[in-house]
């Protein structure tokens, strides 16, 4: 047998305090010391580098 219920009272969710310091904080973005690009290519003259030196060294006698 369904029982009568006295509605609750409506809670109106308030949103906390936000502290000011915080909001210019999670929109810095952290700067790069170099770019991907330089480091990529950085990378990849020291890989040719040493591959030319290997080769130049011990050179390929393979038919």
């Amino acid at each position: 047998m369904p029982q009568f219920t006295s509605p609750r009272p409506m809670r109106i969710r308030t949103a906390k305090p936000r502290n000011p310091l915080v909001a210019p904080a999670l929109k810095r973005q952290a700067g790069r010391h170099q770019s991907p690009n330089d480091a990529h290519a950085l990378r990849q003259q020291a890989r040719l580098e040493l591959r030319r030196l290997l080769r130049d060294r011990f050179p390929d006698d393979s038919p």
